[in-house]
């Protein structure tokens, strides 16, 4: 853990879901609501520095978190997106999209196209147990 990286700082409020290995976490955006980020508890900054049984782990609950997602939310798109570049901590960017969000159909960081609509988001604790039941089912 890294006391200046934002990422190694889990804020109890916004956590969604956690293991031994890594964490979900609720992003505060209101123009997107359900975006979540998967983040690897250890301070790595690219895929390739976790050994293979780690990588599919940390991609189980990305996947899970686009399940439990899609599950509650049902939205025209999932964007996945790892990058790393402001933050050198891996993470992946877990983002539902709809057709008519402040964005789409660029994405969540490009220019807006619109005022967009409000989606709502699904409570916390939903969102833990679907991303938990998507986990189990796998």
């Amino acid at each position: 853990m890294q006391v200046d990286c934002p990422l190694c700082q889990i804020d109890r409020a916004k956590l969604v879901w956690q293991d031994e290995r890594c964490s979900v976490i609720r992003v505060d955006d209101a123009a997107h609501p359900g975006f979540c980020r998967v983040v690897w508890r250890d301070h790595v900054a690219e895929m390739t520095d976790l050994a293979a049984a780690d990588r599919r782990h940390l991609m189980d609950v990305v996947f899970a978190t686009e399940a439990a997602l899609r599950q509650l939310m049902q939205p025209a798109k999932i964007n996945l997106a790892s990058f790393g570049n402001m933050v050198p901590h891996l993470h992946w960017h877990v983002i539902p999209r709809f057709a008519d969000d402040r964005h789409f159909p660029e994405s969540v960081w490009g220019p807006a196209q619109r005022e967009g609509v409000a989606h709502p988001g699904p409570d916390t604790a939903v969102l833990a147990r679907a991303v938990q039941a998507a986990l189990d089912a796998r």
